[in-house]
């Protein structure tokens, strides 16, 4: 039957207003928002202290084009919280390296997972279980012919 409530895409999109709701006064003392929140986890996860991941590897995992990711990197840029640099010999290449700022803040954030949880009745169980079934949607999803996505 075709209605609303019977569409998967419709418990996503609700699922992830709601989490996405969830998140935003947790990450408003951080100064970010779910979106940045989103790239710094990545830069935090691949930190080396050196000069960090290419743009284009950070919009793979993140799922976003450059004309979404840029504009997020522009404003973490302005906060201090990152650095971009272009590669002298192709300036194509654009890597991003965290700061000391955006590296402080880690330990700020380290928090907010457990912070979202708190006060929901739902087993850790129940959550991985999810997970993973999100993510082999989402393998199934990656690997359909173009033209049927």
């Amino acid at each position: 039957m075709l209605a609303l409530d019977n569409q998967i895409c419709f418990a996503l999109y609700a699922a992830n207003r709601a989490v996405t709701a969830r998140y935003r006064p947790l990450l408003a003392g951080l100064g970010l928002t779910y979106p940045q929140y989103l790239v710094m986890l990545v830069l935090w996860e691949l930190d080396d202290g050196g000069t960090g991941p290419r743009v284009s590897d950070l919009g793979q995992r993140l799922r976003l084009d450059s004309g979404t990711l840029t504009p997020l990197l522009k404003r973490l840029e302005e906060r201090k919280l990152l650095l971009r640099t272009r590669r002298g010999d192709d300036e194509r290449v654009v890597r991003i390296a965290l700061t000391d700022a955006g590296r402080e803040l880690k330990a700020r954030a380290a928090g907010i997972p457990e912070q979202l949880l708190c006060g929901l009745d739902v087993e850790p169980a129940q959550l991985v279980a999810l997970r993973q079934q999100l993510r082999g949607l989402l393998a199934v999803l990656e690997q359909a012919e173009p033209s049927a996505q």
